[in-house]
């Protein structure tokens, strides 16, 4: 918490990465969670990983171990095929508790257009999970606008646009959730002033604040304490990723 607001982190990493060299653990979130006030996170695997089922285990383990603290994501290869999808993400959610699918174009290269990504989508879907899709490097891939397409296939599914597109096409992510309520905007990577032009247009129902990388957690909590106050302060820090991440009421 920090200054009487509850704080959740809609964007987090845990485990190790092949593609950065990073390794970071639940109990490294948790010491870092504490020291700038962030209640609760969402925790991802990292995208390019040695084995996807033992990196789940790794987000399964801190899940069971920080409930109270933790909500858990997957992320799965590119090219495994539909029933492979739905096996793993079943065995997470019925082993786990995991709640979220986690798409990274610039590394699973699937089209957002296509069958292959309609498949991954039908595949959260049917379990109820929201699905957070990077947006920004990686074009074209990774342009806001391209998940229209599935929200649209989709209506019941949350769809977070991680990045909100990043600075380059923040206003592209924009568009995208005035068109479909069910898209919802993560901030990280903007600009400050990047962040009071989303305000502008976006409900704060639709917002959420992430950080990513440990890093930024104290500046990217920080700009949304600067950019908004009051009510709105609450529902993007705590109440719209509790509701769409969580399907918690409150």
């Amino acid at each position: 918490m920090i200054g009487g607001t509850r704080v959740y982190d809609a964007h987090t990493h845990i485990g190790a990465a092949r593609h950065s060299g990073r390794s970071y653990t639940a109990d490294d979130l948790l010491r870092d969670m504490d020291a700038h006030g962030v209640d609760r996170a969402l925790v991802i695997p990292y995208p390019v990983v040695e084995d996807y089922r033992a990196s789940h285990d790794v987000i399964g383990d801190a899940l069971l171990r920080y409930a109270d603290r933790l909500t858990g994501a997957a992320c799965l290869p590119a090219f495994l095929t539909d029933a492979a999808r739905r096996e793993e993400l079943r065995r997470v959610v019925e082993r786990y508790g995991v709640r979220v699918l986690k798409f990274q174009p610039q590394y699973q290269p699937l089209n957002p257009l296509g069958r292959e990504f309609e498949g991954l989508c039908a595949a959260a879907a049917e379990l109820g999970l929201t699905i957070v899709c990077h947006t920004g490097l990686g074009a074209p891939f990774a342009l806001p606008s391209l998940y229209i397409h599935a929200a649209r296939l989709f209506p019941k599914t949350a769809f977070v646009l991680a990045h909100c597109g990043g600075p380059a096409y923040f206003l592209e992510a924009v568009v995208a959730a005035e068109v479909c309520p069910n898209i919802y905007l993560e901030l990280s990577s903007l600009m400050p002033h990047h962040v009071t032009d989303v305000l502008e247009r976006v409900p704060v129902s639709r917002l959420m604040a992430g950080s990513d990388l440990p890093e930024s957690q104290r500046a990217e909590m920080g700009k949304i304490f600067d950019a908004a106050a009051g009510e709105a302060r609450a529902e993007i820090l705590w109440r719209t990723p509790r509701r769409v991440l969580d399907g918690a009421r409150e």
